[in-house]
């Protein structure tokens, strides 16, 4: 029975807690009332750019949500205190049930009318001062309230005036006739009194508007236009600055400056400036001070001073201002942009695409570099290959070139016997002498002929591409291996083309292609009867561009399904070839860019053509 009292007990108070937490919440998000109040109207600047500033600042910083409400006066702009007691009335009916928890005063016609009716109106609640000169503050009667204060310094702005425009001569105070107004141009005209013997200072007052508008469009040279503000005029016409200031900016012939934040942009030249944002950071941080318990009496804000200097670009080419002349440390606004900035994205994909391209042509460089190492590497190892080729074609011929050389020997040692008698008899015949001397000579030049044609048939050499005449180089292979052909019963006739055929190639390799395809086709025809072997090569200009050699043989010819091996390597028809013949002849006829391959002639046998190109003269 105990424990059930216990625990609903613990019930009842958790009951109790989450009830009273639930209240607690709900009042946390109810939302607190905040009235921003208007010395001159919700859309006139600059105080309407302060509002707004404010409103953001205070809804971005608070961690409570608020009922921000604007009110705006309309007695600041005709200092008639009757046109009050409606709107007086009006805020008591509608704050009399819902009281405010702080007023937000923009100007100081704003926080004089709460001074004046907190009594009647607003008993208790706190306000924030904003958006005021320092000069309208009156600490007497500012208990219960915190003051965000703004210094102006007229005399530091009239002298960036003659620091940015050194000829300045005349500068024309642009203020209007409302009382506030009044008392800022006799502000203005103690504080510019040390500069009155170096410019002349013109204060339009006393004019109407379109008067003022008038005389800004006939300024002479060497003249400023300092804008303070038009909120009334002398003929009592009531102006938004926006518009008032935008008109003066279309006809002025002299360069605008002042002191407002939202007019650098929209026609002042620039320079020291009230920041709106230093202004609305400093009244949020005051306000929600104030909603979160702390007495407004007891905030003090030292005077916001003027931010750092800022100056438009489109107005300083106007006026021809160099950035020579500017404070330092002046930030400039709205300057064109260079050609760098404007065209960046292009000029940064065009980069991109020049890394690319450059990348890709180091690539393809480096794998240029390495098919040529290759390709050098490989003609290396095809002229290696070939001279092996060589050797062996040499060493099957070896017994006909000792045979052709043991004629042009043989008949030199009988001549030299011959020789040898006729000098040892009493009366030598000396033309016949002769006639034995010639004889010596001649197979003396036949066996150096034979010797010079073996030694280039197993030189090693590399590469070495040279203008050379088709029909003489193919003639001597023709002649090389005549002696090899008689010996196996192989007719061998060579047709040369009727003109001169010049091609750019290494002879001893062409010559080894067509020794290849001749013994090739002395080797088919061994199981030929012998009045059947024969082997014709011919040599022709095939078109303006190629010369063509062809070697065709008697024999049985190529089986069809064979035709497109014959080239390849290690294929061989012979029971003793290596294969390597006719795929060495390809390799050589293709580093000559040129072309080989084999067919069946239609009368019996194969043919083999290989193609060239002529040299340029050749062709021209």
């Amino acid at each position: 029975m105990v424990t059930r009292k216990r625990i609903c007990g613990a019930l009842g108070l958790a009951l109790l807690l989450a009830s009273a937490f639930a209240g607690s919440a709900a009042g946390a998000l109810e939302p607190k009332p905040v009235m921003l109040l208007h010395s001159f109207g919700r859309e006139v600047r600059p105080w309407s750019d302060y509002a707004q500033s404010i409103r953001s600042e205070l809804q971005r910083h608070s961690p409570w949500p608020l009922d921000i409400v604007d009110h705006s006066l309309i007695s600041a702009r005709s200092g008639d205190d009757d046109s009050e007691r409606p709107f007086v009335e009006y805020l008591r009916a509608l704050f009399a049930e819902h009281p405010l928890d702080l007023i937000v005063s923009v100007g100081v016609p704003a926080a004089g009318f709460v001074q004046r009716y907190r009594p009647q109106l607003f008993a208790g609640t706190p306000m924030v001062f904003t958006a005021v000169e320092q000069r309208r503050i009156q600490y007497a009667n500012t208990a219960n309230d915190a003051v965000v204060p703004i210094r102006i310094d007229f005399l530091a702005l009239i002298t960036n005036i003659l620091r940015v425009l050194p000829g300045t001569q005349n500068v024309v105070v642009v203020v209007g006739a409302a009382p506030i107004e009044q008392f800022w141009r006799e502000e203005i005209r103690k504080e510019v009194a040390p500069l009155a013997d170096r410019v002349k200072f013109t204060f339009y007052n006393e004019l109407s508007f379109e008067d003022i508008l008038q005389r800004a469009a006939a300024l002479p040279p060497h003249s400023a236009i300092f804008w303070e503000g038009m909120i009334v005029d002398a003929a009592g016409a009531v102006y938004d600055g926006e518009g008032a200031f935008k008109r003066l900016h279309a006809v002025a012939k002299a360069p605008i400056f002042g002191y407002y934040e939202p007019n650098i942009g929209e026609g002042f030249v620039g320079g020291p400036y009230t920041a709106v944002l230093d202004t609305s950071r400093q009244t949020a941080s005051a306000a929600v001070r104030i909603l979160s318990g702390e007495k407004a009496d007891a905030i003090r804000i030292a005077p916001i001073e003027f931010a750092q200097p800022r100056f438009d670009w489109r107005e300083m080419r106007r006026w021809g201002i160099s950035e020579s002349q500017l404070p330092p440390g002046s930030m400039i606004d709205f300057r064109d942009p260079t050609a760098w900035e404007q065209h960046l994205p292009l000029i940064a994909s065009a980069a991109i695409v020049i890394l690319l391209q450059a990348g890709l042509i180091g690539v393809l460089f480096h794998e240029h570099r390495r098919r040529r190492n290759a390709e050098v590497e490989t003609r290396q190892r095809m002229a290696e290959l070939a001279h092996i080729n060589r050797c062996a074609t040499a060493g099957e011929m070896s017994a006909s070139i000792a045979h052709e050389l043991k004629q042009p020997l043989t008949a030199i040692h009988s001549n030299a016997e011959a020789l040898e008698l006729m000098l040892n008899s009493a009366a030598p015949d000396l033309h016949e002498i002769r006639d034995i001397a010639a004889d010596i000579r001649k197979d003396d030049k036949r066996a150096s002929e034979v010797l010079r044609r073996l030694r280039g048939l197993v030189k090693r050499s590399a590469f070495e591409p040279k203008d050379i005449e088709l029909n003489e180089t193919v003639g001597e292979v023709f002649a090389f291996v005549a002696v090899l052909a008689n010996a196996r019963g192989v007719v061998l006739r060579c047709v040369a083309a009727p003109q001169p055929l010049r091609v750019r190639g290494d002879r001893i390799q062409l010559q080894q292609v067509v020794l290849n395809l001749i013994v090739n086709g002395i080797d088919v025809l061994a199981d030929r009867p012998r009045a059947q072997r024969s082997i014709t090569g011919r040599v022709r200009r095939k078109d303006s561009a190629l010369a063509e050699v062809s070697i065709l043989d008697s024999g049985p010819g190529i089986p069809a399904n064979r035709l497109g091996q014959v080239f390849e390597p290690f294929f061989t028809t012979k029971h003793q070839g290596m294969g390597m013949g006719l795929s060495i002849a390809r390799t050589i006829i293709q580093a000559h860019g040129g072309d080989i391959w084999a067919e069946n002639r239609i009368d019996g046998g194969a043919v083999f053509r290989l193609t060239l190109p002529l040299s340029v003269s050749i062709q021209s």
